[in-house]
């Protein structure tokens, strides 16, 4: 069974105008539009995380050149400025939702800018969107404790359900961290699938919980972007990113210790 590699695309924010939380992650809509366009014109094939990964569970081969374009958190330029790029295209995308995010009564005022609200994540769901999760309050997943983390998966996919008349099957982890332990939880969860950031090409290997992503930000000019599509010199492009991962991972590593041994004292 073959194990090609499949960049799956990450984006945040689309917006003319991001505010400074969201500047470095956010892309301008013309250049999404033209981003969009350059996997057209190579004749890329883009899928649902869901359609990925049944694919990949059931044996059946892949399109030519596949490609996923997906969306965290629930920015307002999702609906406002890709959805009609990606109308214009045809091309299928998978938005991932923090429900705490979302304006309207489950709304926490956690969201970073100006959010969706949950008549537009129905209208993307209605335009072939698929909506995954992405918790509630999108905490650092593997910093909570059991209780912490059964509440967060389950809060936002009985939103999601409630909200969308459908549960969510796919799960993208919230900054990308997770654990043993949360992959464990996500899939008790009934998640079929989940995505990390990892900053490289998605695997079957890699198994449906852990599949990786390659960031796409403001700075990420045309040139860059055809990279990433055509999977070359990733390593390079991102060298800077994967340290920082690492230095930070050994930080909430030993965050986690220092709590296992507070709660072992109590």
């Amino acid at each position: 069974m073959s194990d090609a590699p499949v960049p799956i695309l990450m984006y945040h924010a689309v917006a003319t105008a991001p505010n400074e939380a969201t500047r470095t992650l956010s892309v301008a809509p013309e250049a999404f539009a033209e981003q969009m366009a350059l996997i057209g014109d190579l004749g890329l094939t883009p899928l649902t995380t869901a359609g990925l990964a049944a694919r990949w569970r059931s044996g059946r081969p892949l399109p030519a050149r596949p490609v996923l374009i997906t969306f965290d958190d629930g920015y307002e330029g999702v609906h406002r400025h890709a959805l009609p790029v990606l109308a214009e295209h045809g091309f299928p995308a998978t938005l991932f939702v923090s429900t705490g995010w979302i304006r309207g009564v489950h709304d926490t005022g956690g969201g970073l800018d100006t959010m969706l609200d949950w008549p537009q994540v129905r209208e993307l769901a209605e335009a072939g969107v698929e909506i995954g999760g992405h918790s509630h309050t999108h905490p650092q997943l593997d910093q909570l404790d059991d209780p912490a983390l059964a509440s967060e998966l389950t809060r936002g996919t009985e939103i999601l359900t409630g909200e969308l008349g459908v549960r969510p099957v796919s799960f993208a982890y919230p900054y990308g961290y997770s654990s043993r332990r949360v992959r464990r939880a996500v899939r008790e969860s009934g998640y079929g699938q989940a995505l990390a950031v990892g900053n490289g090409l998605a695997r079957r290997r890699q198994g449906p919980y852990a599949l990786e992503r390659v960031t796409v930000r403001r700075a990420t000019g045309v040139e860059e972007f055809e990279r990433l599509l055509r999977g070359r010199a990733i390593a390079r492009t991102f060298a800077r990113d994967r340290a920082l991962t690492q230095g930070y991972a050994l930080v909430r590593r030993a965050r986690q210790v220092r709590r296992k041994a507070i709660r072992c004292r109590v």
